[in-house]
């Protein structure tokens, strides 16, 4: 059997246990660190991003959070000469209510203090400064949300929507980046400061004066030793929490997408990363929806149907593809290697998607050839809030539970997990992404009787 001593073992080699292993290696203290995964990095889930972020959700919490993430993306931008292909288009949130109260009560909320100063609404007979997002650069874009209600705006800066969308929450410091290309930038700079990837699973777990880990990979293996562990193994966080004495809140949920050449360029190159708040009913034809409701293992299809269907255009400026997904699955599942694709779903999200962007009709029943269907799993607490910091054992941490923001939050994940080892100052929001706010009753009450969990 190999041995191996490091400082910091990381367990996860997806896009946060990378994040992890990349503020822990370029601190000063310099540690030796190894990520420990089965896959390749950047595989299984964080392969399967939808590689957008934004800096809007319903609680200030969460906002200042991937605020926070969104600065450390754009310092790596900078430094990379925007290795990670950062855009800023943001987020078109669209609702056919015309008078959205507790949506507009959930922006204020969500920006807190600063909510007034950022929040520009734009009304039919007001004077207008809306500027649409001609631009990608993330540079120059606007922060803040504009609050669109005026039809002749709507209609001339979302031009493939349906007519009857009233109002559209347009959220600016949003946008999407590429996942792979942030993963392979913190590989190269841990590897250049002596971190290795171990390739194998974590099967067992003991603690003696430090931590001891074996990690099967086939027949070989190694037995690893480190004075610090950091759980940051996706879908399997609950797995190496059981194997650590300690079980974790938490349950995976597959989510699927599809990416299609979009050959009737029914979605503009500029369009916002776009999102259909409203329930709905999936359009099926008469005959169609009578088939579906026969069978009850399909029946479900008739029924009513959450919101937040997405749609973006994927490739920038000069692509052709675009990106669809809806998380309406809410039935948690054991994470496997063959991931549980539905062949069905590519039509449903498709039909869904239509509601928002009536042109996507010319795709029923007649997808292109070139398609690619896919998914991942959303790791969720109850709230739908992450799990950043100490688990119970000395020495112990979780970095997880990012649902389908995972992309979007690593970097300050990543950046709190640093702190959280080194003992540094934290930001005021950090205790309560971590185990600690279950203590909190207050606020977990006041998460959990809230509708909106910012699943998307």
């Amino acid at each position: 059997m190999k041995s191996r001593h490091v400082d910091i073992a990381i367990v996860g080699a997806g896009i946060v246990g990378l994040a992890c292993a990349y503020y822990l290696a370029l601190s000063k203290r310099a540690p030796k660190v190894a990520i420990i995964d089965p896959l390749p990095p950047m595989s299984l889930t964080s392969a399967a991003s939808g590689e957008n972020y934004r800096n809007w959700w319903p609680h200030p919490v969460m906002t200042a959070f991937t605020d926070f993430s969104t600065d450390l993306m754009e310092a790596i931008s900078n430094e990379s000469d925007n290795w990670l292909h950062m855009t800023r288009r943001g987020y078109a949130l669209a609702t056919r209510q015309a008078d959205p109260d507790d949506l507009l009560r959930q922006l204020h909320e969500g920006y807190g203090a600063d909510g007034a100063g950022k929040i520009r609404t734009h009304r039919k007979g007001s004077t207008s400064s809306y500027q649409p997002a001609t631009s990608a650069d993330w540079q120059s874009a606007p922060d803040g949300v504009d609050v669109i209600q005026d039809r002749d705006i709507l209609e001339r800066c979302f031009p493939s929507f349906d007519r009857d969308v009233a109002t559209v929450l347009h959220i600016r410091r949003a946008g999407d980046i590429s996942g792979q290309q942030l993963g392979s930038f913190m590989l190269e700079r841990i590897r250049a400061n002596d971190g290795t990837v171990i390739r194998g699973r974590v099967v067992e777990v003991s603690r003696a004066q430090n931590f001891k880990l074996a990690v099967a990979d086939g027949n070989d293996r190694t037995s690893v030793t480190a004075d610090v562990v950091v759980n940051a193994a996706g879908p399997s966080i609950g797995n190496i929490a059981e194997l650590l004495g300690e079980s974790l809140p938490v349950v995976n949920v597959f989510q699927q997408k599809i990416a299609f050449e979009d050959v009737h360029g029914v979605i503009g190159r500029q369009m916002p990363f776009s999102i259909d708040l409203d329930g709905q009913k999936i359009d099926w034809t008469a005959e169609e929806r009578a088939v579906l409701a026969g069978d009850p293992a399909s029946r479900w299809l008739t029924e009513a149907m959450p919101g937040s269907i997405h749609c973006r255009p994927e490739g920038g400026d000069r692509g052709k593809w675009i990106k669809v997904g809806w998380a309406f699955n809410t039935t948690p599942s054991v994470p496997a290697a063959d991931l549980p694709l539905d062949p069905n779903f590519p039509e449903i999200v498709l039909r869904g998607a239509s509601r928002l962007n009536p042109g996507l009709k010319a795709y029923y029943d007649r997808l292109p050839s070139r398609l690619s269907h896919y998914g991942g799993y959303y790791t969720m607490t109850r709230e739908n809030w992450p799990l950043i910091g100490p688990m119970k054992m000395d020495g112990a941490y979780v970095a997880g539970a990012l649902s389908g923001f995972g992309t979007m939050a690593a970097c300050a994940t990543g950046a709190l997990c640093a702190r959280w080892v080194y003992g540094e100052a934290l930001p005021e929001f950090a205790r309560s992404l971590s185990l600690a706010r279950y203590d909190d009753k207050p606020l977990m009450q006041s998460l959990l009787a809230g509708g909106n969990k910012g699943v998307l």
